[in-house]
């Protein structure tokens, strides 16, 4: 049985810590913030302030990875979140008729819920759970470091996973413990779970490590985001039209919720000289009724409950503790944003750090303190959660470029932007869109398939005059709408 110390008490924190302990271990959770997730939803979500989580107030997807780790490891937290009023839907429902169902149709289902709810369903089987120990209030101050075991410096070690990274020389130092201002803990493994702004980077620096080996793609990308409730009695919006708009500068998507709210949110290029004037809740909502999606939830007569919420310089962050000489550290391991904070246009966020949570969790047993645990560790991440770091990096690119050039391009981004269209119309196109959105199969192989590109060849054929990315305002419109 292994000890495990996770520092963060966000998702991906108490996530690793639950995972950790329904495989038979022990694990504490260091916390800065002084106050738990409640059942009291909206006073939390609205009124709690929490300034290490700016993200926390924005629009969340559970995508249908992450709930098959909360379905297949944490059904008790599954349960809790719809009785909590999450809502689960199929993509296939956006027709009429569902098409007859395949294997792996399961997987393709979202939970559609703000972030608090997930947040206070991990508090309530945490609270339950024997195993776990989470100090609220207490913030990790150190690491406390012992030289590497002899044997952690050995011969070049392949990792069995093709990344072609050994043990190497090792780092000399080993993770076996934490500090905080109470006291001193030790454990088997210490789990950085506490995103990119937590610190680790510096404490890692003050125990005389290599750094992270970091690479950084900034996304250029603003976003705003206002929250309503539908009407009493009211508990669906409307299914169509498609709750993501994109045109040439500007964007619209819609996140149903739980307990009848919903997010709207535009975004723009952060360099839009429109941006400032989306924070008017007068001019948001003028903007936003200008897409399809907006138009269509705000006619329900919605209550708002927020005013428009901001954030911008967001990137896509990938943090490597392995560098070509091998384990900058050990007997420390990341998850969550830790490893790889994305851009949230895709939603992958939860989906990812679930993934690690579970591995750790899973695999914590091996001899966590030593170098050959680092690697593997790092392999895996490697292996399963950078290639869809590197779609999230791909999609955003050419987001960012088509708002800056305020033009849709032809050929290849052409064709991208008919197969989304497509899939509105033809269900094995959207199952297999739907496979890529829920991080079942790669774009790579998913749109790759004949049958597909067949589809999607005759869709753009039947429509010549078809032009990518059209919906919503023109420029001259637009700037009329923001200028209120």
């Amino acid at each position: 049985m292994a000890h495990v110390l996770v520092i963060g008490g966000g998702v991906a924190g108490p996530a690793t810590a639950l995972l950790a302990a329904r495989q038979g271990h022990t694990a504490e959770v260091f916390e800065r913030d002084a106050r738990a997730p409640g059942a009291e939803l909206d006073r939390d979500f609205f009124g709690w302030r929490r300034p290490t989580v700016p993200q926390a107030a924005q629009p969340h997807v559970l995508l249908g990875a992450a709930r098959n780790v909360l379905r297949g490891d944490l059904p008790d937290v599954h349960d809790e979140m719809l009785r909590l009023g999450a809502r689960e839907r199929h993509e296939l429902d956006w027709f009429d008729v569902r098409p007859p169902a395949l294997p792996g149709d399961d997987d393709l289902v979202m939970l559609q819920a703000r972030r608090i709810v997930l947040e206070s369903a991990l508090a309530t089987a945490l609270r339950a759970e024997p195993g776990v120990v989470v100090r609220y209030g207490e913030p990790v101050t150190g690491l406390i470091t012992a030289p590497e075991p002899s044997g952690g410096n050995g011969s070049a070690m392949g990792t069995g996973s093709g990344s072609g990274l050994g043990l190497g020389l090792g780092c000399g130092i080993r993770v076996t413990g934490v500090t905080t201002e109470t006291g001193s803990y030790p454990g088997d493994l210490v789990v950085d779970a506490c995103g990119r702004r937590g610190g680790t980077e510096r404490r890692l620096a003050e125990v005389g490590c290599r750094p992270p080996v970091v690479e950084r793609h900034r996304t250029g990308l603003a976003y705003f985001c206002r929250w309503y409730r539908l009407p009493e009695g009211m508990e669906e919006g409307p299914r169509r039209p498609w709750a993501v708009t994109g045109g040439a500068f500007a964007g619209c998507a819609v996140f149903p919720a739980d307990n009848r709210a919903f997010a709207v949110t535009l975004f723009v290029h952060t360099a839009d000289t429109t941006r400032s004037a989306l924070r008017d809740p007068a001019v948001f909502e003028a903007a936003a009724r200008a897409f399809p999606p907006g138009a269509a939830w705000l006619a329900l007569g919605a209550e708002p409950l927020s005013g428009v919420l901001a954030t911008a310089s967001l990137d896509n962050r990938w943090s490597a503790l392995v560098d070509e000489r091998g384990p900058v550290v050990t007997g420390l391991v990341p998850v969550g944003d830790s490893i790889t904070h994305t851009n949230p246009t895709l939603g992958q966020g939860t989906s990812l750090a679930l993934w690690a949570a579970r591995r750790v969790a899973r695999t914590v047993h091996r001899d966590p303190g030593s170098a050959k645990y680092a690697v593997e560790h790092h392999a895996w991440a490697q292996r399963t959660l950078k290639p869809w770091f590197d779609f999230q990096v791909v999609a955003d690119a050419a987001i960012g470029e088509r708002f800056v050039t305020r033009a849709g391009r032809g050929g290849t981004a052409r064709e991208v932007s008919a197969l989304f269209d497509c899939a509105l119309e033809d269900p094995e196109v959207m199952r297999a869109r739907a496979r890529v959105r829920h991080l079942v199969e790669p774009p790579e192989r998913a749109y790759a398939d004949p049958e597909i590109r067949a589809r999607v060849a005759r869709w753009l054929a039947a429509r010549p005059d078809y032009a990518p990315n059209a919906t919503g305002p023109d420029r001259e419109e637009w700037e009329k709408l923001t200028a209120g």
